[in-house]
């Protein structure tokens, strides 16, 4: 919401505030709100996902990593495709037409929810790794 109010404001700003100097301080002060707006954004991102990676509970814990190796071992299928197809090229189509009408059928929002996992694991990894919580 706050990234939506930025411009129209600056724009405002430099209509009312005839001094440039004033005017640059102003828009300084704005600039500053944006940022701490967004670094408590990712906080309470961050918060979120290094306290499910915490938990005690080994469903809840390992549910992220896991879905990200089923996901790597959908796209290194391609490996044994490839030599499939090299020694039964009809063969590797048919399985090809198979595979891309099953991963058709996978709902869009998984696939976002797969990106959203990734970032949010390599996040909360980087994140504790920085503070020292894992090596």
């Amino acid at each position: 919401m706050i990234d939506s109010l930025i411009a129209p404001i600056a724009a405002l700003l430099d209509k009312l505030i005839p001094d440039p100097r004033a005017r640059d301080a102003a828009k300084l002060e704005l600039l500053k709100l944006e940022s701490t707006a967004d670094l408590d954004r990712v906080k309470a991102q961050l918060s979120a996902i290094v306290a499910e990676a915490q938990s005690t509970d080994p469903w809840t814990s390992r549910a992220r990593p896991g879905f990200l190796y089923v996901m790597y071992a959908l796209l290194l299928w391609a490996i044994p495709m490839g030599l499939i197809s090299a020694v039964q090229p009809d063969m590797a189509a048919g399985i090809a037409r198979g595979m891309t009408a099953y991963l058709r059928g996978i709902p869009e929002e998984l696939y976002a929810l797969f990106g959203t996992g990734y970032l949010g694991y390599t996040a909360a990894r980087a994140w504790g790794k920085a503070k020292g919580a894992e090596r």
